[in-house]
C-alpha cells in the first residue's frame, strides 16, 4: 500500500458522524471554492472534488444509501484535506501545491473504486469521466 493510501486510511479512520454533520453545513461554500482551483496539471481535480462532495451530501442526507461508511469517511477526509490551504504542499505554491491534494483524492477514488463507480452509475454519471487519473 502506498504511503499516501496509508495516510488516507489512518486519517479517514478518525472521521466521525459529527465531523460529517459539520462538513455538510459548510460543504456548499467549499464546493464553490473548489471551482476556483486552477491547476492544469491536475485537470480532473475539480470534477473529482465535486463528485466526492456530491457523494458525501447524498449519502449523509439519506438520498443514497449504498456507500460504505469507509468510503464516506475517506471522501470526507479528502474534501477536508483539499480545502486546507496549509497541507503537505501548501496551496500558496500555485499548481505544485495541488499535487498532494490530487494524490489524496486519487487514493480515495482508487481505494473505493467499486463503491464510487456504483454511486456514479446510480446518479447517471460516467465513471470514466470522473476517473482516478490526475
Amino acid at each position: 500500500m502506498s504511503e499516501i493510501a496509508a495516510y488516507v486510511n489512518r486519517r479517514s479512520s478518525q472521521i466521525t458522524p459529527a465531523v460529517v454533520d459539520k462538513l455538510l453545513r459548510i460543504l456548499p461554500i467549499w464546493k464553490a471554492e473548489f471551482t476556483q482551483i486552477r491547476a492544469p496539471k491536475y485537470p480532473h481535480l475539480v470534477d473529482q472534488l465535486e463528485f466526492l462532495a456530491d457523494a458525501v451530501e447524498d449519502t449523509a442526507e439519506g438520498a443514497y444509501k449504498d456507500l460504505p461508511y469507509t468510503a464516506l469517511a475517506s471522501a470526507v477526509f479528502a474534501l477536508i484535506y483539499a480545502h486546507r490551504k496549509s497541507d503537505l504542499i501548501p496551496d500558496d505554491f500555485g499548481e505544485p501545491g495541488f499535487a498532494d491534494d490530487s494524490s489524496v483524492v486519487r487514493a480515495v477514488l482508487i481505494q473505493h473504486e467499486k463503491a464510487f463507480a456504483k454511486y456514479a452509475a446510480a446518479q447517471g454519471l460516467d465513471w470514466g469521466r470522473i476517473t482516478s487519473a490526475p
